[in-house]
């Protein structure tokens, strides 16, 4: 599965001039967890997680220290670009899900955007990723049939879903059998598909 095909466009995004406050206030209307900091051509700079915003937003309480010399000097962040991660990990619209899920696990993050010829088109969270597991087996079946009677040489399978497994049957070649498969492979939820003793029946 291509990352276009799970990822959310339009983009929220935030302006690396808006106060904490402003980004908090978004993030949480939102229901999102971190957003793109965008400059004024909208050209991405960084990206702010709700983790970035609490850093910024609760400042030490003096109360906590027991040492007057403890307490930390300087004004507290005000703006989202003093609290932003100015580098980001991103990923291209055709890259592979899987390609996206090994950066998620090595790096930590929870959200990444994803970028075409340099601009920014979308972004995927772990909820989006959760959200294609969790979708139901009935459902993806719908969607994988749906998919294969657009196609005139296609139209005749049929399937069966199991965990996410797709089990493709019907009359046909080879040939037909393979297009059948790449498309059952662009249906969200599907894990892996397979043919009757490895082949259609």
């Amino acid at each position: 599965m291509l990352i276009r095909e799970i990822m959310t466009t339009p983009v929220v995004t935030v302006p690396r001039t808006a106060t904490i406050k402003q980004a908090v206030r978004l993030l949480y209307e939102k229901d999102i967890t971190a957003a793109p900091v965008v400059d004024v051509n909208g050209r991405m700079v960084g990206i702010v997680s709700e983790m970035d915003l609490l850093r910024g937003e609760f400042g030490a309480n003096p109360r906590a220290f027991l040492r007057p010399e403890a307490l930390p000097t300087g004004r507290p962040p005000a703006l989202v670009e003093e609290v932003m991660t100015p580098r980001v990990g991103t990923v291209g619209e055709d890259a592979d899900t899987m390609d996206l899920v090994e950066l998620m696990i090595t790096t930590g993050v929870k959200s990444v955007p994803v970028m075409r010829d340099g601009e920014l088109v979308g972004i995927v969270s772990r909820r989006d990723l959760m959200g294609l597991l969790a979708c139901g087996d009935e459902r993806i079946r719908e969607d994988v049939l749906a998919a294969l009677r657009d196609c005139a040489e296609t139209a005749s399978f049929g399937a069966t879903v199991r965990d996410g497994v797709v089990e493709l049957y019907g009359p046909g070649d080879e040939r037909s059998a393979r297009i059948a498969e790449l498309i059952a492979r662009t249906v969200p939820g599907v894990v892996d598909i397979v043919f009757p003793d490895g082949l259609v029946s």
